[in-house]
């Protein structure tokens, strides 16, 4: 498998603004190292070390830290413990597995096992989200509750969003690479809101440094997720052009067997604006914690 980073250097580079990240979390966290099967894990753990388990997945050509900055009042309720997706930026291996099939879910397994985690609550957003439901298929009776926000692995983007917003403007960047492009590319995240400045430098790191992952997980089918008992929550976002809000809804009763419930995080673009994350904590813990 091919190594994501474009050169010793670039890796380099990706560790250090994933480190700078990581200091700016507003909780202190520890850094933990396993070995699975595909290649060595790194995990971020914070929170209270006796509160109830949390696993949180990031998104994709993204790093752990721009996630865990999304959650961070559950920081306060439940022990955090969220893996730098393996063959993404960050400090997990950099060798990346096929989206297409379920070896994420096996993934999660491997590194749960060497944690002594036997089950858990889990929540993941937009390629992260993906992650969770290979989880789901493969391992469903180590999930305690799942939460799905800004999913993919329900729906594919849609063809002109693929095409005109991510395809052509990564054309136009590779030969271009200016600012301007740049938030080009990034515009279908964002929607008619305002880009953040922080997804901007982010980008341009990861742009410049590693050889992008351009799909994202499958689509999981009803007959995968058959075993998987634990209450479910699906949150995807009201202006979400990647994953539309009720597309994703539509399937998500199609082939989730438990649905608790599926809802719209208010006014918000795939990139969560800070109104939609503050939204998001407070509907997660509580699903969490009452179920509802």
């Amino acid at each position: 498998m091919k190594n994501i980073y474009r050169s010793p250097e670039s890796q380099t580079a990706i560790e250090a603004m994933y480190d700078r990240q990581a200091a700016k979390l507003p909780f202190p966290v520890e850094s933990r190292y396993v070995d699975t099967r595909f290649g060595r894990t790194h995990l971020l753990l914070a929170g209270p070390a006796d509160a109830p388990p949390l696993v949180v997945f990031h998104g994709g050509n993204d790093t752990n830290p721009s996630t865990l900055g999304w959650i961070a009042p559950l920081a306060h309720a439940f022990r955090i413990i969220a893996p730098d997706t393996i063959g993404h930026p960050g400090r997990s291996a950099p060798m990346r597995l096929p989206p297409g099939n379920l070896s994420y879910g096996t993934w999660v397994a491997d590194w749960m096992e060497h944690l002594g985690l036997k089950r858990a609550a889990m929540m993941g957003g937009s390629y992260g989200a993906g992650i969770l439901l290979n989880a789901m298929a493969c391992i469903p009776e180590r999930i305690a509750k799942a939460v799905l926000f800004i999913p993919s692995g329900f729906v594919s983007m849609p063809a002109r969003v693929m095409w005109g917003g991510f395809v052509l403007p990564l054309v136009r960047y590779t030969l271009a690479p200016g600012d301007r492009n740049l938030e080009w590319l990034l515009r279908p995240m964002f929607g008619e809101y305002p880009i953040d400045p922080e997804a901007v430098e982010s980008s341009r790191m990861t742009f410049r440094h590693v050889h992008i992952e351009p799909n994202m997980p499958k689509n999981v089918s009803r007959k995968e997720l058959a075993r998987c008992r634990a209450p479910v929550l699906v949150l995807p976002g009201e202006h979400d052009l990647l994953f539309p809000a009720q597309s994703v809804i539509r399937r998500a009763k199609q082939v989730i067997p438990n649905l608790a419930a599926a809802e719209v995080i208010p006014d918000t673009p795939h990139y969560l604006t800070p109104a939609a994350r503050v939204w998001l904590c407070e509907r997660v813990r509580k699903f969490l914690v009452s179920g509802a």
